[in-house]
């Protein structure tokens, strides 16, 4: 079944990274914690088990990032939908900070759709939009279906 819903991926990055991503051209990110906010309409599995892969062709701005990640983690809105934009305005209302302009919302007129995020932000996002651990939702017992 191909679920629709909305997502957070939380990026950990160990060590100061360059990227080169797309038109945005090289970005430096700062060692720490990034939230992205991202939608799937016609397959919310699918699409979060790509982020986490490291085994993927470059097709979106995110991809440069989850691939150079120490860990990536995803909670997504489901059931419930929050609409993309509505999650990347609450990501900075629980205190997210916007980092680089453009990235991921090519498709939209918001500033980005990527954040630096601490635990307690994070908690608060969590918590203020009802997200639920991708791994929960996709392996109920714990162990892949």
């Amino acid at each position: 079944m191909k679920r629709p819903g909305t997502y957070i991926l939380l990026i950990a990055l160990g060590s100061d990274t360059e990227l080169e991503v797309g038109a945005l051209g090289t970005i430096s990110f700062p060692e720490g914690t990034y939230c992205y906010v991202g939608s799937a309409r016609g397959g919310l599995d699918q699409r979060i088990s790509r982020h986490i892969s490291r085994d993927k062709k470059v097709r979106w701005h995110i991809d440069r990032l989850t691939m150079a990640a120490d860990s990536v983690d995803a909670y997504v809105s489901y059931p419930d939908y929050i609409p993309e934009c509505t999650l990347a305005s609450m990501a900075e209302g629980c205190g997210m900070t916007p980092f680089a302009d453009g990235f991921g919302c090519s498709d939209c007129r918001c500033r980005t759709h990527l954040f630096r995020a601490d635990s307690e932000s994070i908690a608060r996002l969590v918590r203020e939009a009802g997200l639920i651990s991708f791994s929960l939702i996709s392996f109920p017992s714990g162990k892949p279906l």
